[in-house]
């Protein structure tokens, strides 16, 4: 399941790559990819890893890499990534499930303001569920699952972390988090928070193709300030949400992601990219540790 969606470009997070063959590769100019990488090295500037910001769906075509990316995956011994293997449906189930239903649920309709409820129930009809169906299914995970119905030129099979998992193929890969964690995060959540999270894919669903396009026009640009305001908006501008899933994993990651830098082996850290940006962001969390954070154009 996409955990964040495109708003949160990470997190709709779970889920092989059209990535584009060598010889089709942008080298520059002004439509060249300006992918969201950073080299981490120690104060003495010896390179111990790398941060990148992934986007779990593109567009058919869509181009992200460059040289600076192909050099970081050849010289990396590790990929890091929030959930290790994406396409085990089964242990995908197996941590949502336990967590997504319980009893005593009120009607899915009562959960969302009046003026929302036709939307609703058209977003509810473009699912295999009915609205009854939702009767013992959480706020957020209603949520997540009405989220897949959005409709958008984004597939997931043109995900940055599907293509990067083919690059390490017969090389280490792991997770900073894992799916029961990651489902755990939105589980914690408030009632009223859910709601709102709930509410706010509903209004997501209202926008055109352009708008939604936006968050992949933002990342494959580089752009980290419009990346950064995007994170403060849509289901984000919840103080509750975004503190849950964008601050306080930031924060637990740091000391994660501080002791793998310390092993011999160097990783490439590639998470969702709305982790990488403002204050409370991966990269300004590590410079706060004292490491050297450098932007690879």
């Amino acid at each position: 399941m996409n955990l964040f969606r495109s708003a949160l470009l990470a997190l709709l997070a779970c889920l092989v790559a059209a990535c584009a063959q060598p010889d089709e590769r942008e080298t520059g100019g002004p439509d060249a990819p300006n992918p969201l990488l950073w080299e981490v090295a120690r104060s003495d500037g010896s390179v111990e890893g790398w941060l990148m910001g992934t986007i779990h769906a593109l567009p058919d075509g869509a181009r992200w890499r460059n040289g600076a990316i192909d050099r970081a995956v050849a010289d990396a011994d590790i990929l890091v990534m929030e959930i290790d293997d994406l396409d085990d449906r089964k242990a995908m189930a197996a941590a949502f499930q336990p967590l997504a239903f319980s009893d005593g649920q009120p009607p899915l309709a009562a959960r969302v303001r009046p003026e929302q409820r036709e939307q609703l129930a058209d977003l509810v009809g473009q699912t295999s569920y009915d609205l009854d169906d939702f009767a013992r299914i959480e706020s957020w995970s209603a949520a997540l699952i009405l989220a897949q119905a959005i409709e958008t030129d984004a597939d997931a099979r043109n995900g940055v972390d599907r293509a990067l998992v083919e690059d390490f193929s017969g090389r280490p890969t792991m997770e900073i988090e894992g799916a029961r964690e990651q489902f755990a995060v939105f589980d914690g959540l408030s009632e009223s928070a859910q709601r709102a999270l709930l509410a706010a894919i509903v209004e997501d669903s209202r926008k055109d193709e352009a708008e939604r396009m936006e968050p992949i026009t933002l990342y494959l640009t580089g752009d980290v300030d419009g990346l950064e305001r995007l994170s403060r908006e849509g289901m984000l501008a919840i103080p509750e949400v975004r503190e849950a899933l964008l601050t306080k994993r930031n924060a637990r990651w740091t000391p994660r992601i501080e002791r793998l830098l310390a092993r011999e082996e160097r990783p490439l850290i590639a998470v969702g990219a709305a982790h990488m940006v403002g204050d409370d962001g991966l990269v300004a969390l590590l410079e706060a540790e004292g490491y050297r954070v450098t932007r690879v154009q």
